[in-house]
């Protein structure tokens, strides 16, 4: 659906976007993540061709965004829905009006725009608030709006910028089960940019995380978070963990077909030896469910244990007290 490589931007000397390379799957919800400053609102605005590049190459389902004119740039824009932080709506005008503004503007008749925009308010759940003004309505209610408007020339991809951030967490967290919803639907692209983290785990199913305008990592969003990848680590930071110096700790890694297992309590009892939790915590990744616990163990009993986990395909690390990821265990 989009494909990206070697993509360079800079504004004068300052290279915003450094050789960029992602690659972005028809119906996927992508997550762009990273610090403010690292160009995510930048690449967002590469993608719709809001913003030039200064080289390499951006196709968007099968159109080379650098080689369109005015013209052709205009028609392409139809197939990208864009939703910002603050909403955007114009506080004159209807939500009604409002949703219906981009069909106003390309010519739709008043028959299309009825049908078009009664859909939409009643996917987004505001058919009741047609006729009401955008000082009327919650921040939650002003984005459904802005969804909705985004929607209204049915495009392939949906362009989210930062559009839960102006909001409280319990309505940022319906926002982001209406974007799941219309992604589910309507089988449509969505592209995030976010610093949240609960966007990211609620709706996104692979990320690329920037730093300094180049991608550190990207891929699947459970196994980033799971693992810890260092990118991760530098932008959420990481937890002070209270390692007790004798025996040997270990961090395995659940992923979604062993959560649910009583592993620690299953290795004690069929190894016949003792086992202290340290610490765990378990996550919600869209659907499924993932987590990492902490264990101690006696250094003579090291071998049994990790033998055991990789005869069952789960990934382990040796923790320290110095350097929490000194060694790897298998994969998963």
């Amino acid at each position: 659906m989009i494909s990206i490589e070697k993509l360079t931007k800079k504004y004068g000397t300052q290279v915003v976007l450094d050789n960029i390379n992602i690659q972005i799957q028809d119906g996927e919800i992508f997550g762009l993540i990273g610090r403010s400053g690292v160009g995510k609102s930048t690449l967002l605005r590469c993608i719709n061709g809001l913003e030039s590049f200064d080289s390499g190459s951006l196709i968007v389902d099968g159109t080379n965004v650098k080689e369109l004119n005015k013209k052709t740039l205009r028609e392409f824009r139809k197939s990208v829905g864009m939703v910002f932080q603050h909403f955007s709506l114009l506080k004159r005008l209807t939500v009604y009006e409002n949703v219906a503004l981009p069909l106003k503007t390309w010519g739709y008749s008043k028959e299309e725009t009825a049908k078009i925009v009664n859909d939409l308010l009643e996917i987004v759940g505001l058919s009741e608030k047609s006729g009401s003004y955008p000082d009327e309505l919650s921040g939650g209610q002003k984005q459904r709006v802005a969804i909705a408007r985004a929607l209204t020339l049915n495009p392939k991809i949906l362009l989210c910028d930062e559009a839960t951030s102006a909001l409280d967490p319990q309505t940022a967290k319906s926002v982001i089960k209406l974007l799941v919803d219309i992604n589910q639907r309507l089988g449509i692209t969505i592209i995030v940019v976010t610093h949240q983290m609960s966007v990211v785990k609620s709706c996104c199913e692979r990320i690329a995380i920037l730093e300094e305008g180049k991608v550190a990592v990207e891929g699947n969003v459970e196994e980033i978070f799971i693992e810890q990848s260092k990118p991760l680590q530098r932008l959420i930071g990481q937890k002070d963990l209270a390692l007790p110096p004798e025996g040997e700790n270990i961090k395995i890694l659940l992923s979604n077909k062993n959560s649910k297992e009583p592993v620690i309590s299953t290795l004690s009892r069929e190894l016949n030896i003792d086992v202290r939790v340290l610490g765990g915590e378990m996550e919600y990744f869209r659907e499924h469910t993932v987590g990492t616990l902490i264990m101690n163990v006696e250094s003579s009993n090291m071998q049994q244990v990790t033998a055991y986990l990789e005869e069952r395909g789960i990934k382990w690390f040796l923790l320290s007290t110095e350097d929490e990821n000194t060694k790897e265990g298998v994969p998963c």
